[in-house]
C-alpha cells in the first residue's frame, strides 16, 4: 500500500482511504468493525467520516451514528493509534446540527466537542469543513453555479476567524491538521493565504468528488494542488456505484444506493450509462475488474493524496483493496483517455 504525504503536515496516509458513510444505515456496527480491521490489515491507515453520516439515507435520528460506531470500535479494540482519522464539520443548511448554522469560529469548538465524544478519542487527525459557507459548484450545481453575489470581504474575514479557532484546537491537541471539502481553486488558495497571514493551520487537503466520470478537478484545482501542496481526497471514485456496472440495463439491486437515493444525487442520466458502458468495455477487453480499474486510475492522478471508497459487503471491500496492487498499462490509460473524450461530463 503506497503512502502519500498529507499536504505539508508530515503525516503520511495510504493511497486508499476507507469511507464510512453507510455505517449505521446500510451497515451495522459489527460490519463497520469488520471493515475497519480488514482495511487496517491490508495496509490502509486512513479512515474518513463526518458528523452528518450516515447518508444512505440521511435522517435526523441517524445523524452522528457513524462517528458513534467508530467510537465503539475504539472502546472495544483500543487501536486508535493505528490509523489516521478524518472527520468533517457540517455547514449552513444542515439542519440536524446546530440548527443549520454556518461554519464559524463559534461553531468549531462545539462541533469538535461533539465529534470527539462520539468518536471516543482525544484527537482528530484531519478536521475538514464539509462545504464552504458561500456555496459550492459540487453535486451537479456546476450547471447553474453563480458566484457573483458572494461577499469577498466577509468570506476572507470568516476564514481568518475560523483559522484562529482551529489554531486554538491545534494548541489544545484536539486536532492535528485542517482540510476542506467541496471547495474551489479560489477558495482553497484563499484559505492557504489566510493561514500565512494569521499563523493558523494551513489547509492540507481538499475532499472533492472525482472519478472517471467526474473530472471537475482536472484543470484549475489540479493547478492549485501542484502549486500549493494541497492534495485531493477523492470521494465517489466509483461514481456512486455506477462504475461497478450494477445499474446497467435498468437494474436497481435491492438495498443499493440507487434503491435508497433514487437518482444518485443527479448522477443517473442516459449519458452516464453510455459512459459506464465504455469503461466496462475497456475493463473487459484488458481482463480487468472495473472497480479495481476505476480506483487504480484515480491513484495515478498527480494531484491525488488518497482515494476514498466505501463498501457495504466484505466482498466489495476485498475487491476494492485489490486496486492497490494494480498497475494500469499504457494501453489501458490510452483507452480511458479516448473514452473520456467521447463521454465528457456525463452528469
Amino acid at each position: 500500500m503506497q503512502m502519500k504525504p498529507l499536504g505539508r503536515t508530515g503525516i503520511k496516509v495510504s493511497q486508499l482511504c476507507l469511507g464510512s458513510m453507510t455505517w449505521g444505515s446500510q451497515n451495522t456496527a459489527e460490519e463497520g468493525f469488520e471493515q475497519i480491521e480488514r482495511a487496517l490489515d491490508a495496509g490502509i491507515n486512513f479512515i474518513d467520516t463526518a458528523e452528518m453520516y450516515p447518508t444512505t439515507p440521511m435522517h435526523a435520528k441517524t445523524v452522528g451514528r457513524t462517528e458513534r460506531i467508530i467510537g465503539l470500535w475504539h472502546e472495544d479494540r483500543g487501536r486508535r493509534q493505528d490509523y489516521i482519522l478524518a472527520t468533517k464539520h457540517s455547514g449552513e443548511g444542515m439542519k440536524h446540527r446546530r440548527e443549520g448554522a454556518p461554519i464559524s469560529a463559534a461553531t468549531i469548538p462545539e462541533a469538535i466537542d461533539d465529534s470527539l465524544r462520539r468518536l471516543q478519542t482525544d484527537y482528530i487527525d484531519l478536521y475538514q469543513f464539509h462545504w464552504p459557507n458561500r456555496g459550492s459548484y459540487m453535486f451537479r450545481k456546476n450547471w447553474t453555479y453563480d458566484p457573483s453575489r458572494q461577499d469577498r470581504a466577509a468570506t476572507l474575514q470568516n476564514m481568518e476567524d475560523c483559522l484562529g479557532a482551529l489554531q486554538r484546537e491545534v494548541d489544545r491537541g484536539r486536532i492535528r491538521a485542517f482540510g476542506l471539502s467541496n471547495e474551489s481553486a479560489w477558495g482553497t488558495t484563499q484559505w492557504a493565504e489566510a493561514a500565512t497571514r494569521t499563523g493558523g493551520p494551513r489547509v492540507a487537503t481538499v475532499q472533492n468528488e472525482y472519478s472517471l466520470m467526474c473530472r471537475l478537478y482536472d484543470t484549475d484545482m489540479a493547478e492549485m494542488s501542484a502549486n500549493e501542496d494541497v492534495g485531493l481526497l477523492a470521494f465517489s471514485p466509483l461514481a456512486a456505484g455506477l462504475l461497478t456496472g450494477k445499474y446497467q440495463d435498468g437494474k436497481v439491486p435491492e438495498g443499493s444506493r440507487m434503491d435508497i437515493n433514487g437518482d444518485l444525487g443527479g448522477r443517473k442520466t442516459t449519458r452516464a450509462f453510455a459512459a459506464v458502458d465504455a469503461y466496462l468495455d475497456i475493463a473487459q477487453r484488458h481482463g480487468l475488474d472495473p472497480v479495481q480499474m476505476a480506483l487504480a486510475w484515480c491513484c495515478t492522478r498527480p494531484f491525488m493524496t488518497s482515494v476514498i471508497f466505501g463498501a457495504t459487503t466484505m466482498d466489495q471491500l476485498e475487491c476494492a483493496l485489490g486496486a492497490a496492487d494494480l498497475t494500469l498499462s499504457a494501453e489501458v490509460m490510452a483507452d480511458i483517455d479516448t473514452a473520456h473524450r467521447a463521454h465528457p461530463m456525463p452528469y
